[in-house]
C-alpha cells in the first residue's frame, strides 16, 4: 500500500505537476502542501480585443498534470481558463490531465425545466472532455444525476467528514438535522444518522433565483436546535424563508452548514438580519473574501479530502470511501 511518503518522492522525482487556476489559488496552495508537492506556475493574461492568452510554467511532458479550479468567482473566464490549461496540458504530452473543480456551478443546470434552455451541466462535463481531461474531481453536485453527465473517470467527493467530526465535539442531544427541501433529505438524513440525531426537511417552492417559499417543515423541530445542511447558499433565500417557517414552528437556535459558501450579492447581510441563526459553518472549495467571512462563521479546509482523493489515484488506490454517495464514507 502506497504512503504518503512514497507519493513525496513521487513528486520528487517531478512526475507531478500540480497548477493552480485564477479563482482559487490559496487552495492550490494548501493541496500541494498536503501533497508535498510545489505549485507550479501558470500565466494569464489578455489580449487587447479581450481575448484570453495561457501558458503553463512548467513541461508537462510524460507528467501527471492536476490542474485546480473552481467555478466561481466569474465562472464563464473560470471556465474557459481551465478548457485552455487542459488543452495545453494535453497538447504538451501531458501522461493524465486531473480536472479538480471544488465547485462545480453549473452542476445546478442539471435538467430541461423549461423550453429552449440548455442543460448546461452535461454541456460543461462534454466540454472538459474535449479539451483534455482524463479524470475529473468535484465534490458534493447540485444533484446525483449531475455525476452521470461525465463521459470519463470522474470523483464525486464529500465534504460530509469535516462537518461529522466538526460537530461531534458539541452536545447534540437536542439537535435535528433539517434539509431545505425534500430533494436534500437523503444528504441531511446521512449526517444525522452520523451523528445519531433526528431530521426533517423543509417543502420548498421557488419561484424565482432568490424567492422562495416553505409551506411547512415535515418532521418535529418544536423546541429542538436545528442544523440546516445544504450542498450550497447563494443568495440565501432559501435559508431565510426556511428559519421563518423553522421560527413558527418552534424552533431554537440555528446552524448553518454547507458546503459552497457561494454567498452572493447581499447574501450574508441577508443571514445576519435572521436573529434565529447563530451559527454558519462553510468549507473553503470556493474563495471567502474577507468582508465575506463574519465572526460566527467557521471555514473548513476540503484541501485534506482532495489531496488524499489525488494520492490515493496517484497512488492507483481506492476512492471509494470517498466518496459522496458511499456508506462508508465516515
Amino acid at each position: 500500500m502506497g504512503t504518503k511518503d512514497q507519493l513525496h518522492d513521487l513528486c520528487m522525482d517531478d512526475m507531478l505537476k500540480i497548477f493552480p487556476g485564477s479563482s482559487h489559488p490559496g487552495l492550490a496552495q494548501e493541496m500541494a502542501d498536503y501533497l508535498g508537492c510545489h505549485l507550479c506556475s501558470r500565466c494569464t493574461r489578455r489580449f487587447s480585443n479581450d481575448n484570453l492568452f495561457v501558458q503553463l510554467g512548467e513541461s508537462v511532458r510524460g507528467k501527471e498534470v492536476v490542474i485546480i479550479q473552481s467555478f466561481y468567482p466569474e465562472p464563464s473566464d473560470n471556465i474557459l481558463e481551465m478548457l485552455m490549461m487542459l488543452d495545453a496540458a494535453r497538447s504538451a504530452s501531458a501522461k493524465s490531465v486531473h480536472a479538480v473543480i471544488p465547485y462545480f456551478s453549473y452542476a445546478r443546470s442539471d435538467k430541461k425545466d423549461e423550453p429552449r434552455i440548455s442543460i448546461a451541466g452535461r454541456l460543461i462535463a462534454d466540454l472538459l472532455e474535449t479539451a483534455g481531461a482524463d479524470h475529473v474531481m468535484t465534490m458534493t453536485l447540485h444533484s446525483p444525476q449531475v455525476h452521470g453527465f461525465f463521459s470519463m473517470p470522474t470523483d464525486h467527493l464529500t465534504s460530509q467528514p469535516l462537518f461529522v467530526d466538526y460537530f461531534r465535539q458539541r452536545d447534540l442531544s437536542n439537535t435535528v438535522i433539517v434539509a431545505p427541501d425534500i430533494g436534500h433529505a437523503k444528504r441531511a438524513a446521512r449526517l444525522a444518522r452520523a451523528l445519531g440525531t433526528g431530521v426533517a426537511a423543509g417543502d420548498k417552492e421557488r419561484l424565482s433565483d432568490e424567492t422562495v417559499e416553505v409551506a411547512r417543515v415535515i418532521g418535529d423541530v418544536k423546541g429542538k436546535d436545528v442544523i440546516v445542511h445544504d450542498d450550497e447558499i447563494a443568495t440565501g433565500g432559501s435559508i431565510v424563508a426556511l428559519a421563518e417557517r423553522l421560527r413558527e414552528d418552534g424552533a431554537g437556535e440555528i446552524t448553518l452548514a454547507c458546503t459552497h459558501g457561494v454567498f452572493s450579492g447581499n447574501a450574508i447581510e441577508r443571514l445576519q438580519n435572521v436573529p434565529n441563526i447563530v451559527e454558519i459553518v462553510t468549507t473553503n472549495t470556493v474563495p471567502l473574501p474577507k468582508e465575506k467571512i463574519t465572526e460566527n462563521m467557521t471555514v473548513l479546509s476540503v484541501a485534506p479530502i482532495f489531496g488524499e482523493a489525488l494520492r490515493r489515484n496517484i497512488m492507483g488506490q481506492s476512492v471509494g470511501s470517498l466518496f459522496a454517495y458511499w456508506p462508508e464514507s465516515v
